[in-house]
């Protein structure tokens, strides 16, 4: 029996605005296709808005005009959700499996995301034609594994913005040696959606010297 789509929540109009119309789309394909593609499991469709959409979401104001770089995007979380609710941010969504590539193009192309380039690759290899200004990437890696995928794509000063679950400080503590080679400054674990979410979003932030 197929799992029932879970309701639109009341948070995500405020989180979307007026770009809630596209992230509905986003959400009904990702509903209607993900599991069939191997995007999602088959126990998240009761938890797709809450647990994944806003969960992403919630980083958007977090990023800065300019170029994000989302680190194994996979079915376009968080790169194709802050995509929809940052118009003004250019995104690169590096992924290194095709029928992902297939995916995020398709949905690229249906959703006219005019703010998005789908690179398939994986984060060591890829050949970027300038530096990101920040690097996102969620339910990749840990931290200490995740450093040397994603610092060596950021520009001087830019930063990383990785979405990690409740073990994030344990992970900074863990990461120290890479943090002092890739020169990581001020690490610190930011708690966002206190209050708007039922499941709050961990991220972990630190600057690219």
């Amino acid at each position: 029996m197929t799992e029932a789509v879970e309701a639109e929540p009341q948070a995500a109009a405020a989180l979307f605005g007026d770009r809630l119309e596209v992230a509905r789309v986003f959400a009904a394909n990702l509903a209607e296709q993900g599991e069939e593609r191997g995007l999602i499991g088959p126990l998240e469709l009761p938890r797709l808005w809450s647990r994944h959409i806003l969960n992403c979401a919630i980083v958007a104001p977090l990023l800065r005009p300019g170029r994000v770089g989302d680190v194994g995007s996979g079915a376009g979380l968080p790169g194709l959700v802050l995509a929809i609710a940052r118009p003004d941010v250019h995104f690169v969504l590096i992924e290194p499996m095709e029928r992902r590539v297939a995916w995020l193009t398709e949905q690229t192309d249906e959703l006219a995301l005019d703010n998005v380039a789908v690179v398939r690759a994986r984060a060591e290899e890829v050949k970027l034609d300038q530096p990101l200004d920040q690097v996102t990437a969620r339910a990749v890696s840990a931290f200490r594994k995740l450093i040397p995928l994603t610092a060596p794509l950021v520009r001087d000063g830019g930063e990383l913005v990785l979405m990690k679950g409740a073990g994030a400080a344990a992970e900074i503590e863990a990461a120290g040696k890479e943090i002092r080679k890739f020169k990581l400054r001020d690490p610190e674990v930011l708690v966002l959606g206190e209050g708007v979410l039922d499941d709050v979003t961990r991220v972990i932030r630190a600057t690219v010297r």
